[in-house]
């Protein structure tokens, strides 16, 4: 009896082994035949983001990041090439525009010797002032200079913004930072240096040209505001509104201004789309104005194919489609 045992188990465990390894092979190289062509498979797919063209209102404002400035110094020239006989000024002088400041004496073109005063082109402050009396000066040399009293704001515009800034008014908002309520500064300028004049920057003319180069807005502060010089401001120039409009996602577009693609979707199930020329109009940075090329209510994909997500603009999450 316990010869027999001793080699049925054996037996018995070749068996099951051997009836595994056949279920391994047939697994591995028929397939299960419950799976044939008559089961459903499923066809489910990612679809891109859409959304619809819509009825809104696009807000052209352009925020920049500003200091506040003194106005620039003035310089002060002799008219007139000689000897200093008068003097009527100095250091922390203030002058009203067409105040004398000194007298020269010398010859004139014809060879006469007059006479001829030395004036402030502009009311200021005299912030510098090398004249003494019997002094020689010649004719044009700067012998002075103004502090104007007055302010300006100016901040530097990022390229991109120059696309919103192409019909920029002549003012502009004021905020600054700890100083008094909002107002508004006048004439506004936006001024972009040509290739090779150097510096950009109005406070560094002709200077480095690789310190404050690039475009930049200026407007003056009005003289009953306020202020002082380096003093952080926030600049709001506003570029246009434009009410009942189409709009779409500045995401759904690919190019800023003037004129763009987008990619409008013709079969909302499958997610296909077609490419389509569209023209631009003002754009808020979020969303922007179409003028011509979409209809309202049409789908447009929300991101432009091969962009990352914009972070501004969540969403729930992917469309997703199933067919049978």
């Amino acid at each position: 009896m316990s010869v027999a045992r001793k080699w049925v188990f054996p037996i018995l465990r070749l068996i099951v082994f051997a009836a595994i390894a056949a279920a391994l092979v047939k697994l591995a190289f028929f397939g299960d035949p419950a799976s044939g062509a008559g089961g459903d498979s499923p066809t489910g797919g990612v679809i891109d983001p859409q959304v619809p063209v819509m009825i809104g209102t696009v807000s052209n404002d352009v925020v920049l990041s500003g200091t506040v400035r003194a106005d620039d110094a003035v310089p002060v020239k002799a008219p007139l090439g000689g000897e200093i006989i008068q003097v009527d000024a100095g250091v922390g002088s203030v002058v009203a525009a067409g105040q004398q400041l000194a007298v020269v004496k010398g010859p004139n073109s014809a060879g006469r010797m007059v006479t001829a005063s030395i004036v402030a082109p502009v009311a200021g402050t005299v912030s510098s002032f090398s004249l003494v009396t019997s002094q020689q000066t010649t004719a044009g040399t700067v012998v002075a200079q103004l502090a104007p009293p007055g302010f300006y704001v100016t901040a530097p515009v990022q390229p991109v913004d120059r696309y919103r800034l192409l019909d920029a008014p002549t003012e502009a908002t004021v905020t600054v930072q700890g100083g008094p309520a909002p107002f508004t500064c006048t004439n506004l300028t936006v001024n972009t240096p040509l290739a090779g004049s150097g510096s950009g920057d109005p406070d560094n003319p002709g200077g480095d040209p690789g310190a404050g180069s690039g475009t930049t807005a200026r407007c003056t502060v009005p003289a009953d505001v306020t202020v002082f010089p380096d003093l952080v401001a926030q600049l709001t120039i506003s570029a246009g509104v434009a009410e009942n409009v189409l709009v779409v996602p500045v995401t759904s577009v690919l190019g800023s201004a003037e004129s763009g693609v987008v990619y409008v979707v013709v079969d909302p199930e499958t997610g296909a789309t077609e490419e389509r020329q569209v023209t631009l109009g003002l754009s808020d940075g979020v969303n922007v104005e179409i003028v011509n090329g979409l209809e309202e209510g049409e789908l447009v994909l929300q991101f432009v194919p091969g962009a990352p997500a914009d972070p501004g603009f969540p969403i729930e999450g992917p469309i997703i489609g199933f067919g049978g």
